[in-house]
Formats: C-alpha cells, structure tokens, sequence
C-alpha cells in the first residue's frame, strides 16, 4: 500500500510528501510537470510519476500500479490562472477532483484529503468572521471549482462511502512560491527582503488577510487524514492561520531584515475581490484536534533560514 501526492511537486504538496516520506511512508508524488526542485532533497525518498489529473487515465493508472490506499488531493490551478483561463481550471479543478474521487471508487482507495481554499466564500458575506457555516459563494471561479470538488467529495462520501475529507486553506507563506496571486504579496514581500531587493505592495497597509505558513498548511491535511473517522463530522474544514494587516507584515520582517525595502503601492482592482474578514477554525480544532504550530514571528524567521540555507531549491 501506498500514499499518492497529487501536485506533489507544488508548494504544499512537497512539503506533504517530505512529511509522509521521512515518517517512513511509501510515498508517490504526481504531478503535470518534473521540476523536482522541492523535493531536491527527498528524490531518494520518494517515487515521482508526471501526468495530469485532468486526464482521468493518467490518475486511473497511478492509482492502479502503486496499489494506493491514501490520496492527498493537491493538484490544482491557482486563482489567477484560473481567472484568466476557466476552460483549463475546469478541467484542471473540477474535472481533475471527479477523475480522482472516480479512482478511488473503483479502485477501493480508503481515504481522500482535499486541499480546498477560503475563495469558496465570497465578499458580500455580512458575517464578521468566516465560519465553516457561512454560505460559500465564490467571486473568484477558482472558488467556484473548488466549492464544486468540496460538494462532488461529499456525495461520494454519501453515495458510494468514500472517506472524503477536506481542509480549507488561507493565503499560504512560504518561499520559493512562483504562481501570481492576490494574497501573494505576503511571501514575496519576505523572499524579495532575503535577496535585498526592493518590493512594492499591492494593497494599503491596513489591509488584512489570512495567511497561513506552508508547514502548517502541510501538517493540517496529514492531521486531517490521522483523525479517527468518528471524529468527522464537517468532512470539510477551515483552517485559518493569521489575520494579518500589510503593515503588521512589514514590521514582522523588519525585525530580522531591519533595512527591507518594503513600500506599498495599492491596486484597486485587487483589493475589490480580497476577504479581509478572520476565520474561525473551531471545528478542526475540535474534531481534528488542529493547532497552529508557526505564529507569525516563527514563521518569517522559519521562511529566512529556509530560504538561506537552501539557495537552490527556492530560486
């Protein structure tokens, strides 16, 4: 039996397939591309098969050959690509977690780990903090086929017994991230400081966001897949990290990077379509036992020496 690591090459895909490799676990990576250079480190470790998820062969077939029993289902496009070609984040998103769940029904895997995301919710909300609760209606159409893959993942759930799990991820930190997004300024930001380079800010400095570090992000699926079945009531579960302010960012890097040059430069348009309201993450604390392991100062200096120490993995 093994685990299959869909987007394994990706930022928090990696970081799950490091975590599930060093633990001892026969671990299979599957991505679109080979850039290995995440997992630069771990090539020994771990078993890396190139495909497509929106390919439903490719992920039959992965599935099939390495006798898969565990599925972290990361394989994705980003909300700006998703933006601006819909008809591949279709097939990428919404297609790629049908084919994946359809897998796992045939094929008898035991357990499928989502990687959703807060865009399933929208701006209008009234609410003054996101719940796992709040009605999900997505501005963004990367929500939009997110919230599909969360509700596809329930009706398997229901319909044919599968143990489908998900978690619902804020912005993630982290370096060596290269795929533009709205919140991305807040690992850029940090990474652009580490080479002393200067970086602008596309959003004013009151603006707050919910960020979350890539190693929490990484430790929450694997801790959503350990949760014991009774346990699971939500099936799909926000995981909130920081409700972070821009200014409150910059401060945080100044205090390891004192003379980061760091401005900000407001882009209307941007801030039109960003959530700004803190979630509530009591539910995976509850029933999933979560608990945020990198508040923010851990998290920058965390990021800085990964990023030191690592030169070739990150740039």
């Amino acid at each position: 039996m093994a685990t299959l690591v869909t987007g394994g090459l990706g930022f928090i895909g990696a970081e799950v397939a490091r975590v599930l490799a060093k633990t001892g676990e026969t671990t299979v990576v599957f991505d679109i591309h080979d850039q290995k250079n995440l997992l630069k480190d771990m090539q020994e470790k771990v078993t890396v098969v190139k495909g497509d998820v929106s390919n439903y062969s490719h992920v039959f077939n992965v599935v099939k050959d390495f006798n898969i029993n565990l599925i972290y289902h990361l394989g994705s496009m980003l909300s700006i690509p998703s933006d601006a070609d819909p008809w591949s984040s279709f097939r990428v998103n919404a297609q790629g977690t049908f084919h994946v769940l359809e897998a796992a029904r045939v094929l008898g895997v035991k357990k499928v780990i989502f990687s959703s995301t807060v865009a399933t919710y929208g701006t209008d909300s009234q609410e003054k903090v996101i719940d796992d609760y709040t009605l999900q209606r997505p501005v963004l159409f990367y929500g939009c086929t997110k919230l599909f893959s969360e509700l596809t993942g329930r009706f398997y759930k229901r319909k044919f017994g599968l143990d489908f799990r998900g978690v619902r991820f804020p912005a993630i930190i982290g370096p060596g991230v290269k795929t533009p997004g709205v919140a991305q300024y807040n690992s850029w930001a940090i990474e652009e400081a580490c080479k002393g380079k200067p970086f602008k800010i596309w959003v004013t400095p009151e603006t707050r966001c919910n960020v979350m570090y890539y190693k929490d992000a990484a430790l929450s699926m694997i801790k959503c897949a350990d949760a014991p079945l009774e346990n699971i009531k939500m099936v799909v579960y926000l995981v909130g990290g920081l409700h972070l302010s821009a200014r409150e960012l910059v401060d945080a890097i100044k205090k390891f990077i004192p003379d980061a040059q760091l401005e900000f430069a407001p882009d209307m348009k941007i801030l039109e379509i960003m959530s700004s309201k803190p979630i509530d993450s009591r539910y995976a604390r509850e029933e999933l036992g979560w608990v945020d392991q990198y508040p923010l100062d851990r998290a920058i200096e965390d990021f800085i020496n990964e990023f030191k120490e690592n030169p070739e993995i990150y740039t």
